[in-house]
């Protein structure tokens, strides 16, 4: 008899709490997932394509879409080197305040993103501890583009850190040692062995770090001012349209941000299934 025989099976629930369990989950889903969802799009569309378009092309829904982009541009290419960066220092070397560099990095996931933007107004704003030197400097960061990036720039901070690491930690210093071994540099080692082993989670850092830049809410309404036109973001324009009771055009930017959210879910989903594609492929040869 082989130790096969003596296995239990994987699962010893009786098939009732299974299915149990299952429509829990499925009604959870149901009710806080889809159906929210799905009255974004029904909302939207509820008088009529023309009012619907009419809204995306209103002049301030194109400008905080417009902003909206131009934030996510800056915010997550920076996040990309930082978490490069970050990744690369906790897990390729050993130096005094290591675990406190890898406790700061998940600092923006406890800190509330409306204290975040407070602090930002605290430093730099009109009476904050730069706030004298900025204005004597004509330099405007609260209630303009730059106050909106760095706080945008700190919420979505740990996300490419925080997949890199994980990831870096289990492949080790193997290949980077064997390149340093046959003459290749740092700048060579990175670009040739490093980065080629992590772009996936690079992608997949990028992905979420992407989706949290442009709906971003907290922060963002701390700093903007909610000036019209300006400093609004899809969010913010979200929220000043459905205060104002035009429900029409703002469900019709809401399913904007929506679309956005499931085009990333699926690109997460390609991701991970190419990702997976390659480890198999890598295991087959």
């Amino acid at each position: 008899m082989t130790a096969r025989s003596f296995r239990g099976p994987a699962v010893t629930e009786p098939p009732w709490a299974r299915w149990l369990l299952v429509a829990v989950v499925l009604t959870i889903l149901a009710i806080l997932l889809v159906l929210p969802l799905a009255v974004v799009f029904i909302e939207a569309l509820k008088r009529g394509a023309g009012v619907y378009l009419a809204a995306l092309s209103d002049p301030d829904a194109l400008s905080a879409v417009k902003l909206t982009m131009i934030v996510a541009a800056i915010s997550v290419p920076l996040n990309v080197v930082f978490g490069i960066a970050a990744a690369w220092a906790v897990t390729k070397f050993r130096f005094p305040g290591k675990s406190l560099l890898t406790t700061l990095i998940d600092l923006p996931f406890s800190v509330s993103p409306v204290v975040a933007g407070l602090i930002f107004v605290l430093v730099f704003g009109a009476r904050g501890w730069l706030g004298p030197w900025l204005r004597a400097n004509s330099i405007e960061i609260i209630f303009a583009v730059p106050g909106i990036v760095l706080a945008t720039t700190f919420v979505t901070l740990p996300f490419v850190a925080r997949e890199l690491i994980p990831l870096m930690e289990s492949q080790g210093v193997a290949d980077e040692e064997a390149a340093l071994s046959l003459g290749a540099n740092g700048w060579q080692t990175f670009w040739r062995v490093t980065l080629p082993n992590i772009r996936w989670g690079v992608l997949y850092g990028v992905l979420l770090c992407n989706a949290r830049a442009m709906g971003e809410f907290g922060a963002v309404s701390v700093v903007s001012g909610h000036i019209r036109g300006l400093t609004n973001t899809m969010p913010l324009h979200v929220e000043i349209l459905y205060n104002e009771y035009n429900f029409a055009a703002s469900f019709a930017v809401a399913s904007l941000l929506a679309l956005l959210a499931l085009i990333t879910l699926f690109a997460k989903s390609a991701l991970e299934w190419r990702y997976s594609s390659e480890l198999a492929a890598g295991r087959g040869h």
